[in-house]
């Protein structure tokens, strides 16, 4: 049985992990702060033996008794309304949070994942993003708190591995969503469902010829899995290659919803990046011809019926 700790554990994608890491066998660790991170992601997995939550802040000292076998660092507001409102711990936990866990890692010689992001390549030059681009990142604008954390932390996690010989791993997480997704975290999906299914109007900031490209969040934990349990140390995007603009994903949410809500335009946040799609060559190549099986509207359906299930259309 493997000992694996996550981190941000109660947040959505780590809710996520934890779930199927318990499927796969794996005794599981969750620790989170929930600052944004939610009980209420766990709690179905409270009657699990093999499940552990600890409540704590990685940008504190981190210990825990007995072996590990991996950590998966996905500790960190990830959505604009979080670091923007938090955006010294969001720096912290990427600087401090990231260097407890990896020294956690090489005290228990325990193999660490790093939940980096696209944002990473910034407003990107390159399209689509393959992982040999170094990014086009502003530091000092308002986004800077996050992008500069999580590539701060890439750096760390690779000085650890080239120093230490630290066994590492880096996941580049493009778009993602599905159920667990908080309500008003300020990113698109559960922006747009929310706002179909209360019949207020779809907000696009911009033009919306922005492009995303959004993954279902069983595919990126596939993802996931497989990069924990390959040897490849360098970078990996995972995430959903199918490009679309804003404005076409506004009009498949109100064909989902079957929503008469109409669509207004509000002016763009500041270096907001005006594409995002990702290169997945290296991920099919390294991880066993990975590549997302959920369609959008698959996808999305499951998701509607999450927020309609759980009683949030507020």
């Amino acid at each position: 049985m493997s000992r694996t700790l996550i981190t941000g554990g109660a947040g959505f994608l780590g809710s996520h992990l934890c779930e199927r890491l318990l499927a796969d066998g794996h005794e599981v660790i969750c620790m989170d702060n929930l600052i944004t991170g939610s009980i209420d992601n766990i709690e179905h997995l409270f009657r699990e033996e093999r499940f552990l939550f600890v409540k704590h802040d990685v940008t504190n000292y981190v210990m825990i008794e007995g072996p590990l076998d991996s950590i998966l660092h996905f500790a960190s507001p990830a959505s604009p309304v979080d670091y923007l409102e938090h955006p010294i711990h969001t720096l912290k936990v990427g600087g401090l949070g990231t260097h407890n866990t990896l020294g956690l890692a090489m005290k228990k010689r325990a193999r660490f994942l790093l939940a980096s992001t696209s944002e990473v390549y910034g407003d990107p030059l390159v399209h689509p993003q393959t992982e040999n681009y170094w990014g086009n990142v502003n530091p000092i604008g308002p986004r800077g708190v996050y992008d500069e954390a999580k590539r701060y932390a890439e750096a760390m996690v690779m000085a650890y591995h080239r120093a230490h010989g630290t066994e590492t791993r880096i996941v580049r997480i493009f778009n993602t969503y599905g159920p667990r997704m908080r309500l008003h975290d300020g990113r698109v999906v559960p922006n747009f469902i929310h706002q179909a299914l209360t019949g207020q109007p779809l907000t696009v900031y911009g033009d919306g010829n922005q492009t995303r490209s959004f993954c279902y969040v069983d595919d990126l934990v596939e993802g996931i899995i497989r990069l924990l349990h390959s040897d490849h140390t360098d970078p990996v995007n995972i995430g959903n290659p199918a490009e679309m603009t804003i404005m076409q994903f506004a009009e498949a949410i109100l064909r989902l919803t079957g929503s008469k809500s109409e669509i207004v335009h509000e002016p763009l946040p500041v270096d907001d990046p005006q594409t995002r799609q990702p290169d997945i060559s290296l991920a099919k190549r390294v991880l066993g011809g990975w590549e997302p099986r959920v369609s959008l509207d698959e996808g999305i359906g499951r998701t509607v019926e999450y927020f309609r299930a759980s009683g949030r259309r507020e």
